[in-house]
């Protein structure tokens, strides 16, 4: 059983069209949906308001379902206004770690509890490179992407100490070409100096498409586990 967060469209469809595919069981949560497949289940939940996430209750899920293995792939996130802090009329710091950081870390929780056998569980927490570097104008972006990044270490590193080994994934997808890059292309070059660098990336054929990276990321959850949570896409092959 394969949860995936954010399905409406771009990466986050595209993982769960493949595990479709492949005859799995998907539930997507978040806002919308447009996928038609009997395998196929939706709970409708905004991530950005979180009591409605903690009063999540998966009281549809089969009962029977969470003894098998289950794989949570938070992939929802948000960019927030791409600007620098000093020239944002309106800080969405907390809007993007409530989308990036708070609603992963509690579906997990909720969803991880649920299981009486922890190794049958997967997490996989799409970050991003910018949660390593510090880019001009994507403060919030960073920040969050950044502490899910350490969230997940050690939510890896806690279930070590008590005896429990979930497969546990913080995985950078490179540069896919889907909306966020769109929102980040149509940035005023006076409000982020990278811009150019993103609008090339576009020109020369540089990006993933999402069904590439989805299939990257499925050659890495269903590979050999060696215990190492980080990873980038871009160094996986897609066979």
């Amino acid at each position: 059983m394969i949860f995936v967060t954010g399905v409406s469209r771009g990466f986050g469809k595209a993982i769960a069209e493949l595990y479709l595919s492949k005859g799995e069981k998907v539930i997507g949560i978040g806002r919308s949906a447009n996928i038609n497949h009997p395998n196929f289940s939706f709970i409708s939940c905004d991530l950005s308001d979180l009591d409605a996430v903690r009063n999540l209750t998966f009281d549809s899920i089969a009962i029977g379902s969470f003894s098998e293995p289950v794989t949570l792939i938070n992939n929802a996130g948000i960019l927030g206004e791409i600007n620098r802090l000093s020239d944002l009329k309106v800080i969405d710091v907390d809007q993007v770690m409530t989308i990036n950081v708070s609603a992963p870390v509690i579906l997990t929780q909720k969803i991880y509890e649920k299981l009486e056998n922890k190794d049958l569980f997967t997490l996989v927490n799409i970050s991003s490179g910018a949660a390593n570097r510090a880019i001009p104008s994507w403060a919030s972006y960073c920040a969050s992407k950044a502490a899910l990044n350490m969230l997940t270490e050690t939510f890896f590193l806690e279930e070590e100490e008590k005896g429990n080994h979930p497969k546990v994934f913080a995985v950078s997808p490179g540069v896919i070409d889907t909306g966020m890059q769109d929102q980040i292309r149509a940035t005023n070059p006076s409000n982020f100096s990278a811009v150019e660098n993103f609008k090339s990336l576009k020109d020369e054929g540089s990006l993933f498409s999402p069904e590439e990276a989805a299939k990257r990321l499925s050659q890495l959850i269903k590979g050999k586990y060696t215990t190492e949570v980080f990873f980038d896409l871009r160094d996986i092959s897609a066979e």
